[in-house]
């Protein structure tokens, strides 16, 4: 399946400036990983060391927040769209 990866302005810069991925998956997990393939960079930007995602990085699928699906193991269908936004803190 392909998917779109919507990146914000905070990982661009780990993945070469790009806006959006086009990834390979048919779970967020998958999409993940063809994402880190594509630029390694990101993983350590996006998930720990054992490989789960980082607290504070939001993923939705098509708007819808995997914390309350099926988290990395949501499906995605052809032409899903995935939002990855980290927590950003200020006072």
């Amino acid at each position: 399946m392909s998917v779109t990866v919507k990146l914000p302005v905070q990982l661009r810069a780990s993945a070469g400036g790009a806006s959006e991925a086009s990834v390979e998956g048919t779970t967020v997990g998958e999409a993940l990983a063809s994402l880190f393939e594509s630029h390694p960079e990101l993983r350590e930007r996006i998930s720990d060391q054992q490989g789960s995602l980082r607290r504070f990085v939001n993923v939705y699928v098509s708007g819808e927040d995997i914390r309350f699906l099926e988290g990395v193991d949501t499906p995605v269908t052809d032409g899903a769209e995935l939002t990855i936004l980290p927590a950003v803190a200020g006072g």
